[in-house]
């Protein structure tokens, strides 16, 4: 039998710190959201400063990518190159800064970014979404 993989508390706090200091590295205010194994939200830092907006954006991105198992710059990259189609695809968010989280193969979560340009976003997921590899045990 296979071992379960999720994210605990401590994971997405861990998460959320890298990509924080990514965000702080470069004076970028965020929102900063982390989903669960079930897509649902665990955890959400809005940087002072940050506009609202961005936390409805920040969850949809990490929305997207869970649902599609995917970066959202892929989804946005093929919306780009012409298949606007995908526009409107349920719960898809075609804007850089969501990345899923693996674990192992197996998606254990997401995160999503917003607050600044869409490839910083990215540059900031990106940071949280390394250290998953080291929070989970892996098999």
């Amino acid at each position: 039998m296979e071992l379960k993989r999720a994210l605990c508390l401590a994971d997405a706090q861990a998460i959320v710190a890298a990509a924080r200091a990514k965000a702080v590295e470069n004076g970028w205010n965020v929102v900063i959201a982390v989903l669960d194994e079930g897509g649902h939200l665990m955890l959400l830092e809005r940087a002072d400063n940050t506009q609202i907006g961005s936390i409805t954006v920040a969850q949809e991105k990490a929305r997207t990518a869970f649902l599609f198992r995917r970066s959202t710059k892929v989804m946005e990259e093929t919306v780009v190159g012409g298949r606007t189609v995908m526009l409107n695809l349920p719960g898809n968010t075609p804007i850089e800064g969501g990345l899923p989280l693996f674990s192992a193969g197996q998606l254990v979560g997401a995160i999503g970014v917003s607050g600044v340009q869409s490839f910083q976003d990215g540059m900031v997921a990106a940071a949280g979404a390394e250290v998953v590899g080291q929070l989970i045990p892996q098999a």
